[in-house]
């Protein structure tokens, strides 16, 4: 009780201070999302242990909910653990309020019009297979991007073929096939100019999104 008084004085010590952070991966400075989802649940959080099962994730949220922070606290966590995993991989990880999305570069991840996952690329969805398996109070949805080059047609299969290559490939190491939802939209979402070879290789991609699972 005593340790657990200490660590809330902390914390609003921390949350008076910290309201905004410098990115260790942008350098960017930014208001934290530690702040933002309540400091002092995310600090008690964090003090619970950054490597959890999806059980004892679950109950620190829980923990942090009752003093403000909740599914943001969650996300943070699992956040935290993928960019530091994921570091130097050439998978963006982007945060969207509760929701994270990690980017995946057709160039680490397929060879040109292939459905096959490249060898070197096992290591990292292997990295990202674990985190998803201790934080499995979410669902998950991949989706596959191709660039305009070739038919609609053509393009919308590679990318349906794609998202189910990586989907399949989660649920055999670990990740649930109920939290898993694989779909394709071809060259219909780009994400930079198909006009200019960088741009088409930015296009190319599949993209996880992680979604804290709806609460009854």
């Amino acid at each position: 009780m005593k340790l657990f008084k200490l660590t809330l004085v902390a914390a609003s010590v921390f949350s008076l201070t910290a309201c905004k952070t410098l990115d260790p991966y942008t350098g960017e400075e930014k208001v934290s999302n530690t702040v933002k989802y309540g400091a002092i649940g995310a600090f008690v959080c964090g003090a619970i242990g950054s490597r959890k099962s999806g059980k004892r994730a679950r109950n620190a949220a829980l923990a942090c909910g009752l003093i403000g922070a909740g599914i943001g606290a969650y996300m943070d966590a699992q956040e935290a653990d993928l960019r530091e995993r994921l570091r130097g991989s050439g998978v963006q990880v982007a945060r969207e309020g509760d929701n994270i999305r990690l980017i995946m570069p057709n160039g680490i991840t397929f060879a040109v019009n292939q459905a096959n996952l490249q060898q070197q690329f096992h290591d990292t969805l292997n990295s990202v297979s674990l985190v998803l398996a201790e934080y499995d109070e979410t669902n998950l949805q991949v989706a596959g991007h191709t660039d305009s080059s070739g038919s609609d047609s053509y393009n919308y299969d590679l990318s349906v073929k794609r998202a189910n290559t990586v989907s399949g490939y989660l649920r055999q190491h670990g990740v649930q096939g109920g939290r898993l939802t694989a779909i394709g939209y071809g060259e219909t979402r780009p994400i930079a100019d198909n006009g200019t070879s960088d741009g088409r290789a930015k296009n190319r991609r599949v993209e996880l999104l992680i979604t804290p699972q709806p609460k009854s």
